[in-house]
């Protein structure tokens, strides 16, 4: 088996307390999270905190700025974290991140969690940040033309749930979607999650157990929007960006469905990087192949702002 990347390992190995989500339960685990030590991600020109009337109630948005220019692109960001952990503050650093990589304006959207909210509600406000981000370009600054959605983990479902939302609804158009370590899926069975049941980083339990959390036990009441795996129909949605890590059990499940979009004719690239695991991109201080991933992934996100 291929091995995991010898910076991995030993980041991994500063990790020996760490307890698999679904042992710790939500409340423990929402603050083992929130209180891990965070390195500063990139400056950016400028960053600013907004409240929004969403569906649900007000909804907190983070903008970045990376740099002082008119026009910039969006990338309408939502973080990971099983719908049940993590927030706009603990993903600040990957949010950074992804701002410097594409150049463009970011809007990380501080979705409610279950199992307080459980669906539809993280969709709804996923949904309805994009469409507001788009009704309000000209006063944040960026060119409505050029909207895309991002997401890493759960909250790369939510941004493949708000493609095929945006497109039944005729919402408004987006450039793209990019899907980091998604999971887009339910599938216990796949050979990534059988071979990664126990991690590193995630465990199959911990994908059981949020999916649960968020979309109820019963699989059979699921919809396209909360597991877009379902959705039988993927023509006409936005060109993808699929990311997955090789140490990781979502991996078969995103690829499965970025092969889905290629047969579906939506241009599709499908980048798996060696020897990482899940949440690799939050440490790209610490290991080369991350930072390569950020450099690639950017590179073709410029791409595709530019020629969209």
């Amino acid at each position: 088996m291929l091995e995991l990347d010898p910076d991995v390992a030993a980041y991994l190995g500063t990790r020996e307390d760490w307890v698999p989500m679904h042992v710790a339960g939500v409340h423990a685990a929402r603050s083992a999270f929130e209180s891990l030590p965070q390195r500063p991600g990139p400056d950016m020109h400028r960053v600013e905190d907004r409240v929004v009337d969403g569906p649900h109630g007000p909804l907190r948005l983070r903008i970045y700025h990376p740099v002082d220019a008119p026009d910039l692109p969006a990338l309408v960001y939502f973080h990971g974290g099983g719908l049940v952990i993590g927030s706009i503050d603990s993903f600040d650093r990957l949010a950074r991140l992804l701002a410097e990589a594409s150049g463009a304006v970011v809007v990380s959207v501080d979705y409610r969690l279950a199992p307080e909210h459980p669906y539809p509600v993280a969709t709804d406000e996923a949904y309805f940040a994009t469409q507001w981000v788009a009704g309000n370009a000209a006063g944040l600054g960026i060119d409505g033309d050029r909207i895309a959605v991002a997401g890493d983990s759960a909250g790369a479902t939510l941004a493949a749930g708000v493609t095929l939302q945006t497109r039944d609804e005729g919402g408004a158009p987006l450039a793209f979607q990019l899907h980091i370590y998604a999971g887009i899926d339910r599938d216990d069975t796949k050979p990534s999650v059988l071979e990664f049941a126990d991690g590193p980083i995630i465990t199959a339990g911990d994908f059981a157990w949020t999916k649960n959390l968020y979309l109820g036990e019963d699989p059979s009441r699921d919809h396209p929007y909360g597991v877009p795996s379902l959705a039988e129909d993927l023509t006409g949605l936005p060109s993808a960006i699929v990311v997955t890590a090789s140490h990781d059990p979502s991996r078969d499940g995103a690829e499965e469905y970025a092969h889905r979009l290629r047969d579906a004719g939506v241009q599709t690239a499908v980048l798996r990087y060696p020897g990482v695991a899940h949440g690799f991109l939050m440490h790209a201080d610490l290991h080369a192949r991350a930072r390569l991933a950020l450099a690639e992934i950017g590179g073709i996100m410029r791409a595709k702002f530019t020629y969209c």
